[in-house]
């Protein structure tokens, strides 16, 4: 059965644990329960569903600082591959508790020594109701191979209640994207040379055709850009705080 869900975004400001705008997006899935994302920066975000705390590549040091000892601690955190903007122990140590589960690339499982590793393919069972396919992210174009070989890293399909959201780590618009069904929600990066071009993002976005999509990881990108290719899609293309 087709994910049906309903949309909604706020924006609201706080000192408390936070600088500058807080962007969240809030989702229903198919049994009515909210799942709560909210933009961080770059590739970091949070993800709230059903009393649990998900971390998606938290970086405290990457430009804007980011403490991670004022947020909740973190059930889940996932780590998409070993770059400095991707994975930071800091991080990780400040949003451990007991039980948090951290998975990662198998890179990552080794640099940490602890957790659970996943390679392309592998799926795991966060908890009842929650499962979490890893997928390939890597580079294509020539030149560029280096910065992510296949194999290596993982982008992450993460299914909650039916609602279905694709976090694509740093990928370029490769042909597995193309087995991808049902993608309620995407995140793509858009800064080349490392990830995609807006023009490689919107291909990447006709193929998966997620309802919703937040480019990400965009930096100095003209973002603007993405919205401007994918005018008429049918997509939903959703500008947050991902520099």
């Amino acid at each position: 059965m087709k994910t049906i869900f309903t949309l909604a975004m706020t924006t609201a400001m706080t000192a408390a644990a936070f600088a500058g705008d807080i962007q969240t997006d809030t989702f229903k899935t198919v049994g009515g329960k909210d799942v709560v994302i909210t933009a961080i920066k770059h590739a970091s975000l949070r993800i709230q569903y059903d009393g649990l705390e998900i971390q998606v590549d938290p970086v405290a040091k990457y430009a804007p600082e980011t403490d991670y000892a004022k947020f909740p601690k973190a059930d889940v955190i996932l780590v998409t591959h070993e770059h400095f903007d991707h994975f930071d122990r800091d991080a990780i140590a400040a949003l451990k508790k007991d039980g948090t589960q951290v998975i990662a690339n198998p890179a990552v499982h080794r640099m940490l020594g602890s957790g659970t590793a996943l390679t392309n393919g592998e799926q795991h069972v966060i908890a009842k109701g929650i499962k979490l396919d890893a997928v390939p992210a890597y580079n294509t174009t020539s030149g560029r191979t280096q910065f992510h070989p296949k194999g290596r890293d993982n982008g992450y399909v993460l299914t909650m209640d039916g609602l279905r959201i694709y976090i694509a780590g740093d990928t370029e618009d490769i042909p597995e994207m193309a087995s991808l069904k049902d993608i309620d929600v995407a995140f793509l990066p858009c800064n080349q040379p490392y990830t995609m071009t807006p023009e490689q993002v919107a291909k990447a976005a006709r193929t998966i055709k997620p309802k919703v999509l937040f480019p990400y990881h965009y930096s100095q990108t003209p973002i603007k850009n993405v919205v401007e290719l994918l005018a008429g899609s049918g997509i939903d293309v959703r500008i947050r705080n991902y520099q």
